[in-house]
């Protein structure tokens, strides 16, 4: 009987579990947004509220235990300065994770893993609605 056996394996090693879901929540931090598989962004999700927790303690010995389970000093950095500041009124629920559908190649069901009060700033659409320049018209 699996009791108390919460981990999702993710069809992983351990070792190779725990350096993905690292590098996901690393890129969550940095990018602000990741898109990824159901049951990858909610394996990670665990792991980056963890990591918040941390950042909002933010003593030196928090610190290197958030550099240690997630391998990047910049992304530590990045935590610390700015995402856990933001969440330093907030005791817990610090992402969302939106379902988008089933993925075209494998059928996976994915989903996009985002911190809930940091708005993600769009892409700068192309200055279609700019008024275009006159050409000047040559006589024939």
């Amino acid at each position: 009987m699996r009791h108390l056996k919460r981990t999702a394996k993710l069809g992983r090693t351990s070792e190779h579990r725990n350096a993905m879901l690292a590098n996901l929540v690393c890129s969550l931090i940095e990018h602000k947004r990741v898109t990824t598989t159901l049951a990858k962004a909610k394996a990670a999700r665990s792991v980056a509220e963890k990591m918040v927790t941390l950042g909002k303690k933010g003593t030196i010995h928090h610190r290197r235990l958030a550099v240690a389970r997630l391998h990047q000093e910049k992304a530590a950095k990045i935590l610390f300065k700015e995402i856990a500041p933001a969440f330093k009124d907030r005791s817990s629920g610090y992402t969302r994770i939106i379902k988008l559908g089933q993925r075209p190649g494998d059928a996976a069901q994915c989903a996009i893993l985002e911190w809930v009060d940091t708005m993600v700033a769009a892409a700068p659409a192309a200055p279609a609605a700019a008024p275009a320049e006159a050409k000047p018209e040559t006589a024939k």
